[in-house]
């Protein structure tokens, strides 16, 4: 089988994953574990990673102490290779995360939280997936428990979560419910959304390769990661047999409402297919949800002027215009009018302080995190509609490229940037990337009617004819004031 097989949207169905405890596993597992306080839980989470499956040459256990105080310690029982890091600078559970992340050795990071107890074949079953293809984020199960009194050896010692806790009157996770409406994400159409933390897993070089977790979201930092894994052109697995259970009820059980709220500003200002955050109209996100590409080239001041204004007044405003042109040709030299690089010279003065316009030398090859791309002539200027239209369409099935044929040969293309990613994952210097996203996501063309609409015509104005007036003779007219004057009152 092809190591990296071209899957098709998120459906990873023609990837086998071995049986468990029937193949042989080769690559190192590093499990990171942030964890504040909680010494009890934490325990008992080591002592399920104790009982794994998985070779214990193959996996290390690195406990990230963010700031506890006291200072955690470890237990008796704990996996072979088990390390104690402390988090020198900064705080939180990303910041901790990526602690372990760049202290880990193993070819697979797999995180997971320090109040979970994982079933003995979770590690095995998450990891299995990436002996197949890597470039794959595998997703454990979770369901919430009211912790009973357990000790560290009996944890060890059960063969099954169900000898442990009682799983029946456990509250099951919501991306559970979704994971079996999408038949198993493969049919969902942003499967990041169920990649919330607690277990999962994914290959060391594309945990570093999308920069981690981002310490400066305080709230959803697990959905944001994810967000971004997606963008990067990842495939979400699911496996129903890592189960594990979370000890306790989540917060959201105790205060949905303002659990919901808190979470709001991080997730609005960073993932920008969350339309329904974005309805506040005037506003600038952190994100921009479009990102506008033109070539300027030779270009000539004013065309490229028009095409910076039609792209920001358009009916979609969430975007962002990048310029690419050799600005790093320029110097601080005094700017004659004799200068052979004038038009560059005076849109750069034009465009250096506008925040929603960027100037570079080269476009990078996708514009994550931003979910979408547009490319086209710069001296075809959008039309109102164009952006929103375009995206209206390529939404319906989740093409990965539109590509709109103008009518003087050249063309116009809106690119999905997770597209991008897997086609990026999947080929090498000189290969056809469109053959591969017509491949995974699919690439469509499309005449201009619909996304440069002719203007309107004026309906025609029917201007009735004038009704005949009738001119009295002036004789007429002089006879009949006599008569009026002579008729007595």
């Amino acid at each position: 089988m092809d190591a990296r097989p071209a899957l098709r949207q998120n459906d990873y169905s023609p990837v086998a994953a071995p049986q468990l405890g029937a193949w042989s596993p080769a690559l190192s597992v590093s499990v990171v574990i942030p964890a504040h306080g909680g010494q009890d839980r934490l325990d008992l989470t080591l002592a399920a990673l104790a009982a794994q499956t998985y070779p214990d040459h193959l996996m290390e256990v690195l406990v990230v102490d963010d700031g506890s105080r006291p200072p955690l310690r470890l237990p008796e029982i704990r996996p072979v290779n088990t390390r104690l890091v402390r988090v020198e600078d900064g705080w939180g559970i990303s910041n901790a995360v990526n602690t372990g992340a760049k202290a880990a050795d193993g070819e697979i990071i797999q995180r997971l939280d320090s109040d979970m107890v994982a079933c003995r074949e979770h590690i095995e079953a998450l990891a299995r997936w990436h002996h197949v293809t890597d470039y794959l984020v595998t997703i454990g199960m979770k369901k919430f428990v009211q912790a009973p009194p357990l000790t560290p050896a009996q944890v060890h010692r059960a063969a099954r979560l169900g000898e442990l806790f009682d799983l029946d009157a456990a509250v099951a996770s919501s991306t559970e419910a979704t994971i079996a409406k999408t038949d198993g994400l493969r049919k969902s159409r942003n499967p990041y959304h169920v990649c919330t933390g607690p277990t999962f897993a994914l290959p060391r070089e594309v945990f570093h390769a999308v920069g981690g977790l981002d310490p400066t979201v305080a709230r959803g930092e697990d959905t944001e990661f994810s967000y971004r894994l997606a963008m990067h052109g990842v495939v979400f697995v699911p496996d129903v047999e890592a189960q594990a259970v979370h000890l306790g009820l989540p917060s959201q059980h105790r205060d949905r409402e303002r659990a919901v709220r808190a979470v709001e500003p991080y997730l609005a200002h960073r993932i920008p297919l969350r339309r329904d955050l974005r309805k506040d109209r005037g506003r600038r996100w952190l994100v921009p949800y479009v990102e506008i590409v033109y070539d300027v080239g030779d270009a000539p001041e004013p065309v490229v002027r028009q095409a910076v204004s039609a792209a920001l007044d358009g009916k979609l405003q969430d975007v962002v215009v990048t310029l690419v042109g050799p600005w790093s040709r320029l110097d601080d030299a005094r700017f004659a009018l004799s200068d052979p690089c004038f038009e560059l010279r005076l849109m750069r003065d034009l465009f250096c302080h506008d925040e929603r316009v960027r100037l570079i030398d080269e476009a990078a090859p996708t514009p994550a995190p931003i979910p979408f791309r547009y490319r086209g002539p710069v001296d075809v200027p959008l039309h109102r509609a164009t952006l929103e239209r375009m995206i209206e369409s390529v939404q319906k099935d989740l093409a990965g490229v539109l590509v709109v044929d103008l009518e003087d040969g050249r063309t116009a293309r809106l690119e999905r940037t997770s597209a991008l990613g897997r086609a990026a994952l999947l080929t090498g210097p000189g290969d056809d990337l469109d053959a591969v996203i017509d491949t995974t996501h699919g690439v469509r063309h499309e005449r201009p009617g619909r996304y440069w609409p002719a203007p309107s015509q004026p309906e025609p104005v029917t201007i009735p004819a004038p009704s005949p007036v009738t001119v009295e003779a002036p004789e007429k007219t002089l006879l009949r004031r006599l008569k009026s004057a002579l008729r007595p009152n």
